[in-house]
């Protein structure tokens, strides 16, 4: 069995994903941080100074009432609270996420299509003789017929 599990975990694809996934992972802590720290801070100041991870909304006061000026102080006071700033906050993460991937498999996919193009046939063929002859040629070089340049 230890056998059998040894093959299937170094397969190529399993190994592949396990680093996908761990550089994925990576690439979403650096999103994340682009936009809690680079993206919504410009975006708060613009809305009239707006920490977008403070927005929040209470459901039920804690053991100590309101109003709560940080969402952290409403956790630690216990309030139940909708946190509608980090879904925002996320919602964004996730936006950039999904924009970079798209732009990662659309490069991906030119890449594979620029390989995939056939190269344009260096010969065609005379209509009076049917012999291969350059696609640059006017004239047949085994009939010397003259030839129709399209």
């Amino acid at each position: 069995m230890f056998k059998e599990f040894k093959e299937f975990a170094m397969r190529g694809n399993v190994v592949d994903m396990a680093v996908g996934i761990v550089i994925g992972a990576a690439f979403g802590t650096i999103v994340n941080s682009i936009v809690a720290d680079i993206i919504m801070p410009p975006v708060g100041l613009l809305l009239g100074n707006v920490d977008f991870a403070n927005l929040f909304a209470v459901l039920k006061e804690g053991k100590v009432a309101g109003p709560y000026g940080s969402l952290a102080v409403a956790k630690a006071a216990g309030a139940v609270t909708i946190n509608y700033g980090v879904f925002i906050n996320t919602v964004i993460s996730f936006l950039v996420i999904a924009f970079s991937v798209f732009l990662l498999v659309r490069s991906i996919n030119r890449l594979k299509k620029q390989q995939e193009a056939a190269p344009a046939p260096a010969t065609r063929e005379c209509p009076f003789c049917l012999s291969a002859i350059p696609v640059k040629a006017v004239r047949c070089g085994h009939c010397t017929s003259e030839l129709k340049t399209s």
